[in-house]
């Protein structure tokens, strides 16, 4: 029997954004477009193995603060540290104030320069302080806010790719996926993810709807910022790009569940 279009995107998905063992057996545009369209669901499970492992420690007697630190090591571990470099790639090139095209070649090298140091240290300080507010309310609302980031940065990521948004370079992971996602498909993922956030919000000792829905409109709200920066500056999207892009939602949810 022959996969479905659907099976294609989820194994795609899985396949490049995960390191789980999933082998990707489709890389054209079709598959392309499944696996952004399937990216959220992604963040679902690498947030849920997140809030899990955040819990089980708070359990075993961690304090909030260590909980906190093995909940923002997961996606980390699951992605080989793919978004957390990216994100300190386009710090670099944007930092460097340079022309697009040695922008580029910049955020191409394999060291990691001092805008992109800053920017790791502050992000991670900003996730693990967010995150540690919310186990030390509950193992509950620790979790639910390792899911609710996790699943808001790769909405960004179906965001980006959708139709409009051009790739920097012709080659890469950003050019097999920028402009993929029929605008009408990544406003119906949006809001399949809002109405999840609500509920998963709304049950007892999660902290409330109204505030994992401002975490999961406010967190894509701050990667377009950056993606409109980035395809000014570079002329597009990047593989990079779109790892920056994530970690800037996912900081910015858990920076909102923080609040209040």
């Amino acid at each position: 029997m022959s996969r479905t279009p659907s099976a294609h995107g989820l194994r795609f998905a899985f396949g490049t954004l995960t390191v789980l063992p999933v082998r990707v057996s489709r890389w054209d545009r079709g598959a392309a477009r499944g696996g952004m369209l399937c990216a959220p669901l992604v963040g679902v499970v690498v947030g849920g193995l997140a809030g899990l492992l955040g819990a089980a420690a708070l359990a075993l007697g961690a304090g909030p603060l260590l909980a906190a630190v093995c909940a923002t090591a997961v996606p980390a571990v699951l992605t080989r540290g793919l978004h957390l470099d990216g994100l300190a790639d386009t710090a670099d090139g944007l930092g460097s104030g340079k022309p697009a095209a040695q922008a580029l070649r910049i955020m191409k090298q394999s060291d990691i320069g001092p805008f992109g140091v800053i920017t790791l240290v502050l992000v991670l300080l900003a996730q693990v302080a967010a995150l540690a507010h919310a186990y030390e309310g509950s193992w509950a609302r620790g979790a639910l806010a390792a899911v609710v980031s996790a699943t808001a940065a790769r909405l960004a990521l179906t965001l980006a790719a959708r139709t409009g948004v051009p790739a920097a370079r012709p080659e890469g992971l950003g050019a097999a996926v920028a402009g993929v996602v029929p605008v009408p498909g990544a406003l119906a993922v949006t809001v399949a993810v809002i109405a999840a956030a609500a509920a998963g919000g709304a049950l007892p000792g999660a902290g409330g709807a109204l505030r994992t829905t401002a975490a999961v409109l406010l967190a894509p709200a701050a990667a377009e910022l950056l993606l409109r920066h980035c395809t000014r500056r570079f002329g597009g999207v990047t593989g990079d790009v779109f790892g920056g892009l994530a970690e800037t939602a996912a900081t910015t949810a858990l920076v909102v569940l923080s609040l209040g």
